[in-house]
């Protein structure tokens, strides 16, 4: 599980003060969703069953997500601008790791959820693989597709001039969790042709809003694309709009911040939120247990206020770090934790000392590997993307 940092300052420098507490909830959400995947093949004791680390990360990350990202548009007022620096922030980093995985399929063969046909091109090429039924060639990709959705709909509220209702927007996609997890089990919008026309839909939008053509009719065409898909074509149909619900309220929360806006949402949406897979049709996951999903969902929203909370306080360096290169710790480690495992064996019946031998080894690997990945790959295209934008500007 992973999610794509939206930092508003440039990597390259540390963070200021006002915005390290956001990448230290970013360290230690990717460290959450880490350890979800690796506890299970190294050390499976160990793994907690009365909470979910893996949805516990995300949270933290959609949270983190939905507090900068719409007030980070605002902030620069332009969406060319906020375009193409989403594509550079996102795409080079993301379509390394699928070639990786591509590369390496003579040898891990690529999870049999991603089609064998261009369904696979198409849905990987919107990043809407989720909400479009094709499975990415990296487990963590899907929730990426719930950031792209929350880009295109804040894109569209934003040209409209609707995007300062953020508390309404938390309260009524929480209480559509709840609605649609009573009536859809599944995705109603199946097929093939779902990938390719969403495919088509999104760089002909995208097209006319970096270009300024025809950019509102583009923008509010392409939220609606993304509303309908988070709806009717989600994986999961109830937790995907649980998740546009759980953004929503990051931005709530920045508002009340800044004193243009009331907390009651967020409460609201929280209390909504944890109903929502309680009578769903499709809840049928330890992991959404009323017990263990309230207690998730706690955990993430005291993550979050703790962050808030210490936010002037001076961060842990390891946590920044942690948190700059958490993008690159979020979409490598998984495929690096196959490969070890490949060559290491099945460890979960190995004796304790092997495992957390084993566990270190691996921690380190990824660790590594998620460094070079942001110095090579992520911070080079970003700054690409800079220069980019104020050509674009």
């Amino acid at each position: 599980m992973s999610i794509a940092p939206a930092t508003t300052t440039p990597t390259t420098a540390p963070a200021p003060a006002r915005l390290a507490w956001l990448d230290a909830l970013r360290g230690i959400g990717a460290l959450a969703v880490v350890a979800e995947h690796l506890l299970p093949w190294f050390l499976p004791a160990l793994r907690p069953f009365w909470f979910s680390l893996g949805v516990y990360g995300i949270l933290v990350f959609f949270l983190v997500s939905g507090y900068i990202i719409p007030t980070s548009l605002e902030r620069h007022g332009d969406v060319r601008t906020f375009w193409v620096s989403r594509a550079f922030r996102l795409y080079p980093l993301y379509l390394a790791v699928a070639a990786l995985v591509l590369a390496a399929a003579w040898w891990v063969p690529v999870r049999a959820e991603v089609p064998r046909d261009g369904t696979a091109v198409a849905g990987h090429a919107t990043m809407l693989l989720d909400v479009v039924g094709v499975g990415g060639v990296a487990d963590t990709m899907w929730t990426l597709s719930y950031e792209m959705v929350f880009y295109l709909l804040v894109t569209a509220l934003f040209v409209t001039r609707l995007h300062k209702r953020s508390g309404l927007y938390a309260v009524l996609f929480a209480a559509g969790s709840v609605v649609v997890g009573l009536l859809v089990g599944g995705a109603l919008l199946k097929g093939g042709w779902v990938a390719y026309a969403s495919g088509a839909a999104f760089f002909a939008g995208l097209a006319c809003v970096i270009s300024g053509r025809f950019r509102t009719a583009a923008a509010c065409a392409l939220g609606l694309m993304a509303v309908a898909l988070l709806v009717l074509g989600s994986r999961v149909p109830w937790m995907g709009v649980a998740v546009l619900g759980v953004m929503f309220a990051g931005t709530a929360i920045h508002r009340w911040e800044r004193g243009t806006g009331g907390l009651w949402p967020v409460a609201v949406t929280a209390g909504l939120v944890a109903l929502a897979p309680i009578w769903a049709i499709e809840a049928g996951w330890w992991w959404v247990e009323p017990d263990v999903w309230i207690t998730t969902i706690a955990l993430a929203a005291a993550t979050f206020a703790g962050g808030m909370a210490l936010r002037g306080r001076r961060v842990p360096r390891v946590l920044t770090w942690l948190g700059l290169i958490s993008y690159s710790l979020y979409l490598v480690h998984h495929p690096l934790l196959k490969f070890f495992v490949e060559v290491s064996g099945d460890l979960r019946r190995s004796p304790l000392p092997l495992q957390l031998g084993m566990a270190t080894l691996a921690m380190v690997l990824v660790l590594l590997a998620s460094a070079l990945a942001y110095r090579f790959v992520e911070k080079p295209m970003q700054s690409l993307g800079r220069r980019v934008s104020r050509r674009a500007a």
